[in-house]
């Protein structure tokens, strides 16, 4: 007997080395990408360092009380809430309804459920082009449609001008983003008990109270993951409004993550650039434990 539970201890251990060994590599490459430069953002923060040097003085939390007591920090902050929340309502709003219609036994569906994740897996580059040739003020197809029909007198700036460049980037952002809700509304769509419809047909619901009633009741948790996750994605996008706007004009859609680029490498104040991230980390940090939170609660 006591042979028996040896044995079994031993083979216990024997399967936690195995497993241990089998996650190790996963455990570095994590430490390796997430950790040491988690940690490093962390440690520059507090000292002045200018780039090409990567040479500086310790300067302790003066760059958190520069960067707070600044009006750029600020206004560059509302900005980037701002284009969350403007990209992420559109994205909602298209996303679902376009997940609604593809849920239809309409005429091509397999093809339009094909067509409606292109703008997602384009290259962020390729569709950046694209747009900025649709906007442009002289030659756009965009002005060209609109003096067509009347609705302007002269070509409209989209990207030189306020609000115009901000309701740009939020748009395009919105294309290119919204197909993620509609592969996770569409999956819960295909879950929903029809059983749910036929209750509140029978009841003499129409199809807004449909909606309202069972729809969106069923889709609660999923949207509140999916909005989660587009925030904290949204709110550290640099690239798209890098390309589209500059951060332009002047500093009106300068976003957070654009400033965090140019304090490193145009003003080359790397620790000022570490700073600017780590405040971008803590309110991120927010939004991912409130994430953690949402999932752990569906979990159970």
């Amino acid at each position: 007997m006591a042979a028996a539970r040896e044995n079994r201890m031993t083979l216990e251990k024997r399967y936690s080395l195995i497993g241990m060994s089998l996650i190790a590599p996963t455990v570095v490459i994590l430490s390796a990408v997430i950790v040491y430069p988690l940690v490093s953002a962390i440690y520059l923060s507090f000292f002045s360092i200018y780039t090409p040097t990567l040479k500086g003085a310790w300067v302790g939390i003066d760059n958190y009380t520069a960067i707070l007591g600044t009006r750029y920090f600020w206004f560059a902050l509302w900005t980037t809430i701002l284009w969350t929340a403007g990209t992420l309502f559109l994205q909602i709003l298209f996303g679902v309804g376009m997940a609604l219609l593809l849920n239809q036994n309409i005429l091509f569906r397999s093809l339009a459920r094909s067509l409606v994740l292109f703008p997602y897996f384009v290259s962020t580059v390729v569709a950046v082009l694209v747009w900025r040739w649709l906007f442009n003020d002289l030659y756009g197809i965009l002005n060209h449609l609109l003096l067509i029909a009347g609705i302007v007198d002269m070509p409209v700036d989209w990207l030189g001008k306020m609000p115009n460049t901000m309701l740009s980037v939020i748009v395009v952002g919105a294309w290119k983003f919204f197909p993620f809700v509609v592969i996770a509304v569409l999956a819960r769509l295909q879950t929903i008990p029809e059983h749910l419809y036929e209750a509140a047909k029978i009841d003499g619901a129409g199809t807004f109270a449909r909606f309202f009633d069972v729809t969106l009741p069923q889709l609660r948790d999923v949207l509140s993951i999916v909005i989660l996750l587009r925030i904290i994605w949204d709110f550290k996008e640099f690239d798209l409004i890098y390309l589209l706007s500059g951060g332009g004009p002047v500093d009106s859609t300068r976003t957070l993550p654009l400033i965090v680029y140019q304090q490193a490498f145009s003003l080359n104040q790397m620790g000022m650039a570490a700073t600017y991230a780590v405040a971008m980390m803590v309110v991120m940090l927010i939004f991912m434990l409130l994430y953690l939170y949402q999932a752990r609660k569906g979990a159970q």
